[in-house]
């Protein structure tokens, strides 16, 4: 494959930048969503804005769950190279930055003693030129650090067998480091993807982002109407010409108003103005609740809407279903990437070009969706035993480990 060049890279990059910050604002609750509606004056729109946390509950609530565990059939000693690189952040940022941004990256360098260094960077910051078949990259562009205007002063340009460093201070020289296999230091870490999209799906979809921006609009109109809720609206008819102007504020916060009768003996009459409703708010904010907590396999739970009766951790699990089937998603495409950081952190540790097939029996492990709880313990238990009956160490300490989470006494790992 031909290479593209680094003036392709930057413009691909600058192309999708726009569009992972707006996820990375949708979750840090940063976004200001454009103004919509004709009955509220835009100055008083800007006094209610209101602030939901939606998108990154949804993000959250499945990348609370990814949890790694490890390499199973470690021939080549990667988890080694993790555990010296900090691996209870390392893989929280790697699963985080995937789920809001769709792929995060993984830049790998020689750290002390030559030891495999592994630094994260956001989509952002990084793209490339990636293989359908083994989602490896042919060819990537990363920036390392940005000025305070945000133009980037050191770039990195990555090649199969070299990598080039391009630094905006000019008393800086440029350099390159070369390596000894055919694949870039820049390895992506993909969530979902597809023919389409190879560099995969953010969890922020459109109809999550629509969701939360209706229930925003939701809450801004209900914090307007109840001011008139608090204060409602009052009127005299009937009043002399010659009568004092009554204050407005007085008419509001007065215990007591005093009219007396006029020359002829007629007298004002007092009144109020029916106060809006606040349910249909709440209907709609309900609404909006729903349709969120569909899109992303949460329940209305999950979003502060609780229910009477707690539910136990079976129902959880089963009201849960769709939140659990896109956790398993995530983890065969979230630990494809994480294993082609492990081959390409083996190759550079060795300093020796392995083959991507030496490393198929290497097998990415993640710790249970749910926790399991005495109920299921126990099924697993009655179950193991029937099964090993059956057929003599069917099941192992390793499979329980898979589906309880639980480590046995003396197990490795």
């Amino acid at each position: 494959m031909s290479e593209k060049g680094i003036d392709y890279l930057r413009k691909k990059l600058d192309a999708r930048k726009l569009r992972v910050d707006l996820r990375y604002k949708q979750y840090a609750m940063k976004h200001n969503e454009q103004m919509v509606g004709i009955t509220i004056p835009p100055e008083i729109q800007n006094r209610y804005r209101s602030v939901i946390g939606w998108c990154a509950k949804g993000v959250d609530s499945l990348a609370d769950r990814l949890v790694f565990r490890g390499f199973s059939n470690d021939d080549f000693e990667v988890n080694d190279i993790f555990n010296v690189n900090n691996p209870d952040v390392f893989f929280d940022n790697v699963v985080l930055s995937a789920l809001i941004a769709s792929c995060s990256f993984v830049y790998i360098s020689k750290g002390v003693n030559d030891e495999p260094r592994l630094q994260v960077i956001g989509a952002g910051d990084a793209t490339g030129v990636i293989d359908p078949i083994t989602g490896l990259l042919t060819e990537g562009y990363a920036v390392l650090e940005r000025d305070e205007h945000g133009a980037a002063s050191i770039e990195v340009h990555f090649l199969p067998g070299q990598t080039n460093y391009y630094y905006k201070d000019k008393n800086i020289a440029d350099f390159s480091v070369e390596h000894n296999f055919p694949h870039p230091l820049l390895v992506p870490v993909i969530h979902r993807p597809d023919e389409a999209r190879p560099f995969g799906r953010s969890r922020i979809s459109r109809a999550g982002m629509y969701y939360q921006r209706y229930a925003k609009r939701t809450l801004e109109r209900a914090d307007i109407t109840a001011e008139f809720y608090s204060f409602p609206q009052k009127y005299v008819t009937g009043l002399s010409n010659d009568s004092e102007p009554l204050e407005s504020w007085k008419a509001t916060v007065s215990a007591m108003l005093q009219f007396t009768k006029d020359e002829d003996g007629d007298k004002p009459t007092l009144g109020q103005f029916t106060t809006s409703s606040m349910s249909p708010f709440t209907e709609q904010l309900r609404t909006a609740a729903a349709g969120f907590a569909g899109e992303m396999g949460l329940t209305l739970d999950d979003l502060g809407f609780v229910s009477d009766n707690p539910s136990s951790v079976e129902a959880l699990k089963a009201s849960h279903e769709n939140l659990r089937l896109a956790g398993r998603k995530a983890q065969r495409s979230l630990g494809s990437g994480l294993l082609n950081v492990a081959y390409t952190a083996a190759c550079l540790r060795d300093d020796f070009p392995y083959t991507r097939s030496q490393f198929v029996k290497t097998t990415p492990k993640w710790e249970p969706l749910f926790e399991a709880d005495a109920n299921t313990l126990t099924l697993v238990g009655d179950g193991a035993i029937k099964l090993n009956q059956a057929v003599p160490g069917y099941v192992t300490g390793e499979t329980i480990r898979d589906l309880t989470g639980l480590k046995g006494a003396g197990s490795d790992g």
